[in-house]
């Protein structure tokens, strides 16, 4: 029985904490400090993706110099940038 009653106890305690819990969160998106976290969060996000995107195409002109530098040191002319497709026509107007 006192192992019951042990149970039901931390049971009902669990659910108060989940109820002041829940509250909190409606308070808060009542406020709109939940969209204003989200907002923020976002903000973050893609000037990180930016940021990514910006070094990602600095590593790829850089690798681009540095193979252009090695067909010339080998005698081989660059092709032309752009005209490594893999194969694909580009066959329309711009």
């Amino acid at each position: 029985m006192v192992g019951l009653f042990g149970k039901l106890g931390s049971t009902v305690v669990t659910g108060l904490v989940g109820a002041v819990a829940w509250d909190g969160v409606k308070k808060a998106a009542d406020r709109g400090l939940l969209r204003e976290a989200a907002v923020t969060t976002t903000a973050v996000g893609l000037r990180g993706r930016r940021s990514l995107e910006v070094g990602a195409e600095r590593l790829r002109l850089a690798t681009g110099d540095v193979v252009a530098e090695a067909r010339e040191r080998v005698g081989e002319q660059a092709p032309p940038p752009g005209s490594d497709l893999g194969g694909h026509a580009h066959d329309h107007d711009h």
